[in-house]
């Protein structure tokens, strides 16, 4: 960070601040409306704030190499050769003479998934002047859109929450944080959350609109594009949705319980056939190959990228087989969720952490308190929030064995999970008003 930062980064943040003042009556009500300046300076903030942990807590990380060892170089190209520099933003990331003195300064050039953000961002730093800061605010913006579509979309469905709904979703201080820099987290997330939004869309129009569709196919491709494993993951939830959604519609019961089972294996079958094809042409997260990767990134982060960390964790013993992958299922959900423990507190960032999953821990505790478990099937929306939330949850837990890598890569279920829980405890709290009436 340096002086462009200083100059830039106040131009672009007041006038994204008057771009969102104007659009700020269409996209809120009365309830909303307080919170969406505020969510918006909080991304901006979250923006700069992890520039500034990286470059003096940590001394470098992600983010300065999809900066100073990516995008920055795509800048300089584009100072120098424009042609070139586009051919690297929309081209395939090949060498050539042309792009060689550039490219080959690219710490992620091969790693598609990882190009993929420094494209991203070399993009936006044709209109930052190459400035750091500048560039991660558009990040921000990106990140915040979703998480607001999300947000408005719930507030509107489930009425008289806004601002529970608004501190799970817009004001979490991990995900504000790890979501709004420039980092695959902030891409994903905002990705994850208009994918949510669309398919909320769906599930409650009669009607697809062609707009719905086109954001659902571009966060999808977003998200193949930046990290696969977040999508795999919500395929098999979507698909139970959908399920329950259509069993809704049975009003025989006779009917539901005979037709039910059918369905329930159509979707299922079709969850695994899409998963298959989708990963059957990529070694890495091919479905035979998954419980090995996990073990392997696991291991990776634990003993060697985060060795140094402090922050470590195991779930146990490991050896890239299914079964025994399955057998750490419980532990590798629970420590997602609810891990790191007080006394397990190495750092600043794992007491964060550690206060968040206290606090959803006792959530949680309400949350059963209230023995409304079972009437989430009633709402196949949630249902899809807690699966969801298991299924990211073991993905993560099994396959991390770092609290700080963990505290990044679990940002796309907390506020689903959040959510599921703010929902259920309310529709429970109703249903005992309403048998208190009756009685």
């Amino acid at each position: 960070m340096g002086l462009k930062d200083i100059i830039i980064t106040p131009i672009y943040i007041i006038l994204f601040t008057a771009i969102a003042y104007f659009i700020r009556p269409y996209v809120t009500n009365a309830a909303t409306r307080k919170y969406f300046l505020p969510s918006l300076w909080v991304r901006f903030a979250g923006a700069i704030f992890l520039g500034l942990i990286y470059q003096f807590y940590y001394d470098g990380g992600d983010t300065f190499s999809y900066w100073t060892h990516g995008s920055q170089w795509i800048w300089k190209a584009f100072l120098e050769d424009p042609i070139t520099a586009l051919h690297m933003i929309f081209g395939p990331n090949e060498l050539s003479p042309e792009n060689f003195k550039y490219a080959k300064h690219i710490w992620f050039f091969y790693d598609s998934d990882s190009y993929f953000v420094v494209r991203i961002a070399g993009l936006f730093d044709i209109f930052t002047f190459g400035t750091y800061t500048s560039s991660a605010i558009f990040f921000a913006i990106f990140s915040w859109s979703g998480a607001w579509s999300l947000y408005w979309k719930i507030d509107n469905r489930y009425q008289g929450q806004s601002l529970k709904f608004a501190i799970i979703i817009l004001f979490v201080p991990s995900v504000v944080f790890w979501g709004s820099g420039l980092l695959k987290d902030s891409l994903s997330l905002g990705s994850f959350c208009w994918l949510a939004y669309s398919l909320l869309n769906i599930a409650d129009s009669k009607k697809i609109k062609i707009k719905t569709l086109i954001v659902l196919i571009i966060s999808v491709w977003l998200i193949i594009n930046i990290k696969p494993y977040i999508f795999y993951c919500a395929i098999p939830p979507a698909a139970l949705w959908i399920y329950l959604v259509q069993i809704k519609k049975i009003r025989t019961s006779f009917l539901k319980i005979l037709a039910g089972p059918i369905i329930l294996f159509f979707f299922v079958l079709s969850s695994y056939l899409s998963i298959d094809f989708l990963t059957k042409e990529s070694s890495y997260y091919s479905l035979d190959n998954f419980a090995k990767r996990a073990w392997i990134t696991a291991y990776d982060i634990r003993y060697y990228t985060g060795k140094n960390a402090g922050s470590g964790y195991s779930l146990g013993e490991q050896d890239g087989t299914i079964e025994n992958m399955v057998k750490l299922l419980p532990e590798a959900i629970f420590v997602s969720l609810y891990r790191p423990f007080l006394w397990e507190v190495r750092n600043p960032f794992m007491m964060l952490m550690s206060i968040e999953s206290f606090i959803l821990l006792l959530l949680t505790f309400r949350f059963f308190g209230k023995e409304s478990l079972w009437k989430i099937f009633n709402d196949p929306f949630l249902v899809f929030c807690l699966s969801f939330s298991i299924l990211f949850g073991f993905a993560v837990g099994v396959s991390t064995y770092n609290f700080g890598t963990l505290m990044r890569y679990k940002i796309p279920m907390m506020s689903l999970f959040l959510i599921f829980i703010t929902v259920s405890r309310r529709e429970a709290r109703d249903l005992e008003n309403k048998n208190r009436v009756h009685i």
